[in-house]
This record gives C-alpha cells, structure tokens and sequence, in this order.
C-alpha cells in the first residue's frame, strides 16, 4: 500500500478497503495491521490484484467524484468507478458525429497517429545520442519511423493509416531493443508481446502502459468526452477506444521512457520480476512499489507544450489533450493538435 501525490495504490493481496466515518481503513491479511486515511487527502484509488471494497466505500467515492480504478496484478486496465457523467451532452453529441463522418473520423485519426510517430522518432533519436553503441543503426531507424509522415495526410482511409503506424512500430520497437544496455539480467527485448507479457521487459512496459491508460480515460471523462468513442480505434463493447486513442502519443516519452530510465539505471532488476504459470511475467509486489514510485516522480515533470507556449506536467498532459480535442469537435479549433514531446 503506498501513498503517493493524493492517489493511493493498493497492492497488497487480499487487503481490504472500508469506510470509516470520513477516512478509509485498510486492513491487510498477513498481520491483521489497520491503516486510517482520510478521505479528503485522497484524489483516486487504484487497486492491483485481489483487492475487497466495502459497499459504502464505494458509494462515498462516487459521490465524491473520486475515481477507484482496478488493475490486474500485471498493471492491464480493468475497470473504473466513477460518479455522475461530467460535461455536457452537446460536446458528446459533437463527438459522437464526428465519429460518424468518415472525413471527420479521418483526420483525427491522422493527427494522433501523426503524434505518436514523431514522438517515437524523438526517443530513438535521444537514445541515439546517449548511446555508446548502435548509434548509426538508431539514427537509420529514426530516419525509417520518420518517413512515412509525410503519407499520413494523404492516408485514404483507416486501413491505410493503421498500416503506416504499423510499419512505424515495428520499427520503433526494434530500436527500443537497441536502447536497452546488453548486460541487463532481464534479458534482451526482441519485441513487443502483451496478453501476457512473458518477459521482464515487456511486463515493464505493459505495466506502464496500464497506468497511461488510466491517467488519459479519467481526462477523457473530467473533460466531458465519451471515452467509449474513438476514432483510431475501433468501437468494441468494454473498450474505451478514445482513450487507447489519445494515449498513442504519449506511449514514448512517458511510458517507454521511463521504462528505459529504470532497467538501464538498473533499478529494475530481474528479482523484480516473477515468472508465473503458463510462462507469463509480472512485477513483485516490490517492483510495482518501485516502479510506482518512480511513475509519480515523472508525472511532476515539465514538458514544453507548443499550443499553450508554456511547461505542462506530465500528469496534466492528458487532460490537456483531451481539452483540446473537445474544442476542436466544438468547432473552436480547426484541427486537434497532437502532443509533440
């Protein structure tokens, strides 16, 4: 259990939640030990694992519009609990027809995909430069992501821009595999593999990627916006597409980047790591104390942002991009803009 930046992780399994006048008390099963927080010092909940919620918890927090997230053990998005819906039903609305307009759908598609490559380019090309090896390769390779940018305005339909963000990941993953030091105990990263990660480093990433995940359906949501009601992503019940959409351009310089920062510096390490049944890999209960840790300390930092002409934190980025996006579909912007790191 850790408290960190007015959002309580819970990992402990079998601890359980209840409501105590206006704290929550944590109680864990190893020990029988009680902890008592207040409430108005907590801004989310997140639980990984078996995690138990009373009832009235619960309900206290939605109707205190604070959100309780779940997560598998391995950090994959499960669900969220929230109050009422927030904003209006005229953004959504807007949204909503957007979708359904093909030339509207498109476009917004393109600019996501457009960010996320270039922010991908720039990681491989920041890695370029630390490396003490592979320099020349990486430089190729961010020459290789870069290229198909100029195609994507020019992309006809789904299909065709899909295919240049999947030629552009390939790319990039290979790269991210050349940015890992070639003595870490975790091994070598030959490529991304999810559901289930069955190595450390993709366990890292899928973790990571899960707490970007969240952090952008909650931005969606605060700004009013249907998560559900994507535009890149297909619409599928269970799946918040407009989420997956808006977290594509921050995957690299959030998620990746952090991820290459904690196993180069060897603060991750393989003992972080437990191998389970069936071949899959996730973090211990101290890897995701460490990892979570870390998580926070990089939502505190700056990034510049182009339209704002200011540094942004990190944690506010995806609210940030989320309003942007519901003043474009309010017709306010001419275009959504991208988040170029």
């Amino acid at each position: 259990m850790t408290e960190l930046l007015n959002t309580l992780y819970v990992q402990t399994q079998g601890a359980a939640l209840y409501l105590e006048g206006d704290s929550v008390r944590i109680t864990t099963p190893e020990n029988g030990k009680r902890r008592t927080l207040p409430l108005r010092r907590l801004q989310e909940i997140v639980a990984f694992g078996h995690i138990e919620f009373s009832s009235p918890l619960l309900v206290r927090c939605a109707s205190d519009g604070r959100p309780v997230i779940w997560m598998s053990a391995g950090g994959r998005f499960l669900s969220r609990l929230d109050g009422p819906v927030h904003g209006n039903v005229l953004l959504r609305h807007a949204q909503h027809l957007s979708h359904a307009d093909p030339a509207a759908r498109l476009a917004i598609a393109q600019a996501f995909v457009a960010g996320k490559i270039q922010n991908s380019r720039q990681l491989v090309l920041r890695g370029a430069r630390d490396a003490r090896q592979h320099q020349d390769e990486l430089r190729a390779l961010a020459d290789g992501i870069a290229q198909p940018l100029p195609a994507i305005p020019l992309a006809e339909d789904l299909d065709v821009l899909r295919g240049i963000e999947g030629n552009a990941a390939r790319l990039y993953f290979r790269a991210l595999g050349l940015m890992l030091r070639p003595d870490l105990d975790v091994g070598a990263f030959t490529g991304r593999i999810k559901r289930p990660a069955t190595d450390p480093v993709n366990a890292l990433m899928s973790f990571l990627y899960g707490l970007t995940r969240s952090m952008v359906h909650g931005a969606a949501e605060q700004v009013g916006l249907d998560p559900y009601i994507g535009f890149l992503h297909g619409l599928r019940p269970g799946k918040p597409a407009l989420a997956l959409d808006l977290m594509e351009e921050l995957r690299a310089p959030l998620a990746d980047r952090l991820a290459l920062t904690l196993l180069n510096r060897r603060q991750l390490r393989r003992g972080h790591f437990e191998d389970l049944p069936g071949g899959s890999v996730q973090l211990t209960e101290d890897g995701r104390k460490l990892v979570l840790t870390e998580w926070q300390e990089a939502k505190k930092r700056e990034w510049p942002h182009r339209l704002l002409g200011r540094r942004v934190p990190a944690a506010l980025v995806p609210s940030v991009q989320a309003r942007i996006l519901a003043r474009h579909l309010r017709e306010e912007l001419p275009a959504y803009m991208p988040w170029m790191a």
